[in-house]
C-alpha cells in the first residue's frame, strides 16, 4: 500500500531465563523516536513465591539513563501477558530504550528466582484511519 510507513516491531528483551537483577542491551530507536510505543511483557515460565519487577528507561546518548524509567509494569507474580503504552512524545529526546528487571524469591527451598519472560516493542499508530 502506498503511503504506509514502517512500523517499530521489535524486542526490547529477547526471550530470555533469569535468576537475577539484570537489564538489557540499549535498542536505538532511529525514526521510531518520539512516537506510541506498546509494550508486551510475557512471562511464559515462573516458579511460585517470586515477584518480577520490568521497568523501561530512556536516554538521549546510549550511555545516561537519569534516575527514574520512563514508565514501570506493575510487579508480576504470574505467568501472563502484559501490555503499557509508552508515548515518547513527551519525551522527544529520548533516542534509545533498554529495560530493566529485578527479580525476588521467598519461602521455602532454593530462594534463587527463575523467570523466562520477553518484552516486546511496537509502534502503535497515532491515529486511526477512516473506514
Amino acid at each position: 500500500m502506498e503511503g504506509l510507513k514502517h512500523m517499530l516491531d521489535s524486542f526490547l528483551v529477547p526471550e530470555i531465563a533469569v535468576e537475577a537483577n539484570g537489564e538489557s542491551a540499549p535498542v536505538e530507536l532511529g525514526e521510531h523516536a518520539g512516537k506510541l510505543l506498546r509494550l508486551t511483557l510475557a512471562i511464559t515460565k515462573i516458579v511460585e513465591q517470586q515477584s518480577l519487577d520490568v521497568s523501561v528507561w530512556g536516554s538521549a546518548d546510549g550511555a545516561e539513563w537519569g534516575a527514574k524509567p520512563l514508565v514501570a509494569f506493575p510487579q508480576k507474580f504470574y505467568n501472563g501477558v502484559y501490555q503499557l503504552l509508552l508515548d515518547l512524545n513527551s519525551h522527544p529526546d529520548v533516542r534509545f530504550l533498554k529495560a530493566k528487571w529485578v527479580v525476588n524469591r521467598w519461602g521455602v527451598g532454593d530462594l534463587k528466582p527463575r523467570f523466562t519472560f520477553l518484552l516486546k516493542m511496537e509502534e502503535q499508530a497515532s491515529t486511526v484511519a477512516a473506514r
